[in-house]
């Protein structure tokens, strides 16, 4: 058996993204399951190295995964031949500078999202990384969601017909701090710290459209801060700052309309904290984060309006489920499993710091939009 050892700097595992989706669930699931098998006698074995500035944390996380190596000197790191990727999940503002001396360390780049808090620096990244030859990427996990699997064996089966609109609900009440603690950080509220929930979804929506249903061309965005003051991780109240709330249309390519209603203020009466649906010509479907469910042209009712009378049609009993056709892994360890083997043998990955950048501008728009109150294009990167 050729064993292909790959050492990773992983660099902001101490969040809580980072720690549960990209150090709990995918890498030490990957080392867990005894690698990535790539061919009947070939395995990547990744090697990781914590990287963060509590030491605490890191050595509680190394005790949980029995991951043993650890350091705060991230440029020590750097230096050492032994790690040919670095990762970064840390916060957006703090990935720019990060990135650039892994760069110039000569490291291949796998990144969290915003990959920058700008578009002009993501393309500087992105820009470095090809000029040095560095092989790059950024997480677009939903796209590996069963879900939107199932959407997209949908659209390849030609059920849809064609597809007229998408409309996406996501979101989920968020605790203020105060009397029940939040279960978000509380930069994520402060524009100062590059918070806002434009910045944070639109980059996923611009994947999750651009790969799915069809390239974003204009966005229309509104946005909100439905709750001014929250309490810290430390008990202090603080004022909010940032977007809480964003509602956005966007023009796809084939005159498609999608609608994304995105709130940190909602509370969840719907399948999932995420749901698409998606409208056609021959059927439509709403998706939630693993489940599918589907009505086809035949199935559907033909409703009246009065509403002098009760419904007489339960609505939910013309769908069906879409069942089980595929296996389906954590999202976030499908990526990075074929990340690593990009990195070795060279497989396509086309989700490069380049298509990172693409939802950093669609954030941008998104924010644009809302300033100036109109409609704004989304041009080619």
């Amino acid at each position: 058996m050729n064993q292909y050892v790959i050492g990773i700097i992983m660099n902001g595992v101490t969040g809580r993204m980072g720690t549960n989706q990209h150090l709990l669930r995918s890498i030490a699931e990957i080392i867990k399951q005894g690698g990535v098998k790539i061919s009947a006698g070939e395995t990547i074995m990744p090697d990781p190295i914590l990287i963060g500035r509590d030491e605490n944390k890191l050595k509680k996380l190394c005790d949980i995964t029995g991951i043993t190596k650890m350091s705060t000197d991230m440029d020590k790191v750097l230096r050492d031949p032994a790690y040919q990727i670095y990762f970064d999940a840390q916060t957006t503002g703090r990935r720019a500078d990060a990135v650039r001396k892994a760069v110039k360390a000569g490291k291949h780049i796998y990144c969290e999202k915003p990959i920058a808090v700008s578009t002009k620096i993501a393309l500087e990244l992105y820009d470095l990384c090809t000029k040095a030859g560095l092989k790059n990427g950024v997480v677009q996990d939903k796209l590996w969601l069963p879900g939107i699997i199932k959407l997209k064996r949908l659209i390849q089966q030609g059920f849809f017909g064609e597809i007229l609109s998408v409309r996406g609900e996501f979101g989920y009440w968020v605790f203020e701090g105060d009397t029940i603690a939040a279960q978000r950080p509380s930069w994520n509220y402060r524009k100062e710290d590059d918070g806002g929930i434009i910045v944070d979804m639109l980059c996923h929506w611009r994947y999750v459209l651009d790969n799915v249903f069809g390239k974003v061309k204009a966005v229309s965005c509104l946005g909100a801060t439905h709750i001014n003051k929250r309490v810290d991780e430390k008990g202090k109240e603080y004022k909010c700052t940032a977007d809480d709330a964003a509602y956005a249309t966007f023009e796809l390519d084939g005159g498609i309309i999608a609608q994304f209603n995105s709130s940190w203020t909602v509370r969840v009466r719907r399948d999932d904290l995420l749901t698409l649906q998606v409208d056609g010509t021959k059927g439509s479907a709403v998706a939630g984060l693993r489940e599918c469910y589907i009505q086809h042209y035949g199935n559907t009712p033909k409703p009246v309006w009065n509403p002098d009378i009760a419904q007489p049609i339960n609505f939910f009993d013309g769908w069906s489920k879409v069942p089980e056709q595929e296996i389906y892994d954590n999202a976030f360890k499908v990526q990075w499993e074929l990340f690593l083997k990009h990195i070795v043998k060279d497989e396509p990955f086309p989700w490069d710091l380049r298509e990172g950048a693409k939802g950093v501008q669609l954030a941008e728009k998104g924010l644009e939009s809302w300033a100036k109150r109109r409609w704004v294009d989304v041009p080619d990167l």
